[in-house]
């Protein structure tokens, strides 16, 4: 059984990580993707696929919704505004552009996240970000 309360304390536990790009080591380094592929590992296990190498503008580059396509394979896709604690949030930027920022819900308004040149952080889930909102997951196999 997984609960949301611990896949919350998972994430809150990465908080301090400094920024790495496609790293996903707890406490050593990490980005947005390497956070949620970390909390994954801590409360499912095992990785269900490996990430491919991916440069930093990967979505402007090549205009297709990776990040959202691959959390679809391996997350329960949800309703963009019925996300919940222990929730994945993927964002856009701008309109127009695939989503390539992921966090995790901790609160009904904060989230968990790694962002370039910061350290993986619990941040308001304010306006600015609410409006960038382009897809949310569910871990499988939450019990509320």
């Amino acid at each position: 059984m997984i609960s949301r309360s611990l896949i919350v304390a998972e994430a809150r536990d990465w908080i301090g990580t400094p920024y790495r790009h496609q790293a996903s080591l707890k406490g050593v380094g990490c980005d947005c993707l390497g956070l949620v592929r970390g909390v994954w590992r801590g409360v499912i296990g095992a990785e269900p696929e490996r990430a491919p190498a991916y440069a930093p503008d990967w979505a402007e580059a090549g205009g297709v919704e990776a990040l959202a396509d691959a959390a679809a394979r391996h997350l329960v896709a949800i309703e963009r505004d019925a996300f919940g604690d222990g929730d994945v949030l993927l964002f856009r930027w701008r309109a127009g552009l695939p989503a390539k920022h992921a966090a995790i819900v901790t609160a009904a308004d904060k989230i968990v996240h790694a962002h370039d040149g910061a350290a993986v952080a619990e941040v308001a889930l304010a306006p600015w970000w609410r409006r960038r909102i382009a897809y949310a997951f569910r871990f499988p196999g939450i019990e509320d």
